[in-house]
């Protein structure tokens, strides 16, 4: 009698679990031990480049701020204190900082006083 092998065996590792909550897809690690994703600092120069945009907002301005040496959770706390030092709202999306509004000098002065190599970028 031979036996066939089970469809699961083919994934390679755990299927399903609530022993210990969710899982990183990368490393298959729990969220809580994840080592993949806490090293993650973005390739650069090390400057962080701060400009105004307007294109594909419907007209609205935005303040970038990209290039930023961080890793992702030190780079949204980053954007939090920014964003509040700003009082006004903003996203992090795919390791650049938006802030709503022309804050350009404004953030330029923050990043300077926080140790970033920062420079305005664009016209």
């Amino acid at each position: 009698m031979v036996k066939k092998a089970s469809p699961f065996a083919a994934l390679g590792g755990l299927v399903y679990s609530t022993d210990s909550g969710r899982h990183c897809p990368d490393c298959g690690q729990p969220v809580d031990a994840c080592t993949c994703k806490q090293q993650q600092i973005p390739a650069g120069d090390g400057i962080a480049r701060v400009r105004r945009e307007s294109k594909g907002r419907g007209g609205k301005t935005v303040t970038t701020i990209s290039g930023v040496p961080l890793a992702e959770d030190a780079l949204k706390e980053l954007a939090t204190a920014l964003k509040k030092r700003c009082g006004c709202g903003g996203a992090l999306k795919d390791g650049v900082i938006e802030i709503q509004g022309e804050h350009v000098e404004l953030l330029l002065e923050e990043l300077l006083k926080r140790g970033f190599k920062a420079k305005k970028s664009g016209g």
